[in-house]
């Protein structure tokens, strides 16, 4: 499971000013919830052992309204040994929260940063033998 934050950036887009997301930033629990890593950009996942970087499969619109959405993510690279070096794909279900701000980006808020709280849970697969 993670709890932490979708960080979002207010930028001039073709559409006018909107909320772009950059970065997540979470800490990672185990089923006792004792932290095991850490969620960051990459999107990356990271533990004491090593870490993988994924990038996006398959997305889901999430049922619950004002959560980010559901993801499937296939790993693109490794570091380290251990329980990550092996993960094929990581998939991103049960969200809560961090979905963009709806409101409060415009030119006089150029540059600013949200970070909208959120949850999930992250399941990590490894390659079938």
């Amino acid at each position: 499971a993670a709890d932490g934050v979708q960080i979002y950036a207010c930028e001039g887009t073709a559409k006018g000013f909107e909320w772009v997301f950059k970065a997540p930033e979470a800490n990672l629990f185990d089923q006792q919830g004792l932290q095991v890593g850490t969620h960051f950009a990459g999107p990356t996942w990271k533990n004491k052992e090593g870490s993988v970087v994924g990038e996006v499969a398959g997305r889901a619109d999430a049922p619950a309204s004002g959560a980010i959405p559901w993801l499937l993510l296939r790993a693109k690279s490794h570091e380290g040994s251990g329980v990550l070096s092996t993960v094929a794909f990581v998939r991103r279900a049960d969200t809560k929260g961090g979905a963009a701000p709806t409101a409060g980006c415009d030119v006089a808020h150029k540059g600013a940063e949200a970070r909208v709280r959120y949850s999930a849970l992250y399941q990590f697969y490894g390659a079938a033998k």
